[in-house]
């Protein structure tokens, strides 16, 4: 499941100019994910992404699928408490803290 962040950068890219065939680097991806926010909006990206999925569903699944891959390659997500928690528990005799 994406968190809000991740959904925002992913509409973002997918929005954006740039293209999987590209094979964009990290920076790349931060730059366009911040320059296509700046342009065009949280709400903006969100209804590019909307049209696209209502005029070109086959494709855009795919552009969808392959922006969020490279949004949590690039954004990776904090490991906060519940996080550490939830591994903690895999561990046989794990205790957590409150």
């Amino acid at each position: 499941m994406a968190t809000t962040f991740e959904a925002v950068r992913a509409e973002a890219l997918f929005a954006s100019d740039l293209q999987s065939s590209q094979f964009p680097a990290g920076g790349e991806i931060r730059s366009a994910v911040a320059a296509t926010l700046r342009s065009m909006g949280i709400q903006g990206c969100a209804a590019r992404v909307a049209s696209e999925f209502g005029d070109h569903p086959e494709t855009a699944v795919a552009r969808m699928a392959w922006a969020l891959a490279q949004v949590r390659a690039t954004y990776p997500a904090a490991e906060t408490r519940t996080v550490r928690a939830i591994r903690s528990l895999r561990r046989p005799g794990a205790v957590i803290a409150a």
